[in-house]
């Protein structure tokens, strides 16, 4: 009994198209969980420590396979005058894309907004996790987004390269 190549053909795309819908699934909905409570906390200016702010209508996604999948938006009764004196602003903010599902975080706007000076950039906390500083941008109207960024720190333990003086001690 001769095996078609049409029929080992088709076996295998069937194969291929059962993998990638698999992979598909595990990095856009796999990883994620949900959660609709947390705490934001920005960085003094004047002690450095990482205080909480009041939010509501908190929404958040993260995923225990990669420390930059966290997400989060939320509102905020603070105004930008108390928050840009009391807080630390962050100059290189880069928002990271979310999954297309969890609607509330649109990284290209939020960009574009921090570039025109709608929203701001605020330190959450620096290096929370080896080389990985949490970003919080706030509106003036207190809608605000917090995301995970690649410090200088962690771009240095990515490509290899000795990490400088300014980076605080790695756990092993």
């Amino acid at each position: 009994m001769a095996v078609s190549g049409k029929l080992v053909s088709g076996g295998i795309l069937a194969v291929t198209a059962v993998f990638g819908i698999g992979v598909y699934y595990a990095q856009v909905y796999g990883y994620y969980e949900t959660f609709n409570q947390g705490d934001v906390a920005l960085t003094s200016v004047t002690s450095g420590d990482s205080e909480r702010i009041p939010v509501s209508a908190f929404e958040g996604i993260d995923a225990n396979s990669s420390p930059i999948r966290y997400r989060a938006c939320f509102r905020t009764s603070l105004s930008t005058e108390l928050l840009t004196e009391t807080f630390t602003t962050v100059t290189n903010p880069e928002p990271r894309n979310a999954p297309d599902w969890f609607s509330c975080f649109d990284a290209n706007q939020i960009g574009k907004d921090l570039e025109s000076g709608m929203a701001i950039a605020y330190m959450g906390e620096a290096n929370f996790e080896f080389g990985i500083d949490r970003i919080v941008a706030i509106y003036g109207d207190g809608r605000g987004f917090v995301w995970h960024q690649i410090n200088d720190c962690g771009d240095k333990l990515y490509d290899g390269s000795q990490a400088s003086d300014n980076c605080p001690e790695r756990d092993q």
